[in-house]
């Protein structure tokens, strides 16, 4: 009975460990043009007005109000919701995170319709910026 019980133990650290190394994060790859790319739109108290508007329309129900991922959506989500205030994300460059609004990736919609001006995305990067620390 005590070797059954250990197999059964055994049998589900194993699986819980597999199913832990299949659902991890894979690296989001920015092609090379995108990471060397500069944000041509200046964060200003006016165009951060602005970014705030298209923040709250088409981020704060996955992200929320402060980037955390907190949003009144996130639970429903297979995906983990990174914090975007956080050092590491605060590290990549203004391109890599224009890149990933723009394109979207799994459950994050691409913005290429939905925002349709490019100056914009690059408001949302200078939004995301705001978001460090809080």
């Amino acid at each position: 009975m005590k070797t059954k019980n250990l197999m059964i133990l055994s049998l589900m650290i194993s699986t819980l460990l597999l199913f832990s190394f299949a659902f991890q994060d894979k690296p989001w790859v920015v092609p090379d043009k995108y990471v060397k790319m500069t944000n041509p739109v200046k964060a200003d108290d006016e165009s951060l007005k602005e970014a705030k508007g298209l923040w709250t329309k088409h981020c704060t129900s996955c992200h929320g109000k402060t980037g955390k991922g907190d949003g009144t959506k996130a639970a429903q989500l297979e995906t983990e919701m990174r914090d975007l205030s956080s050092a590491e994300l605060q590290k990549q460059s203004d391109g890599e995170l224009f890149y990933k609004t723009l394109e979207g990736r799994d459950e994050m919609p691409t913005f290429k319709k939905k925002i349709a001006e490019e100056d914009d995305v690059w408001l949302l990067v200078n939004f995301i910026r705001t978001l460090k620390g809080k």
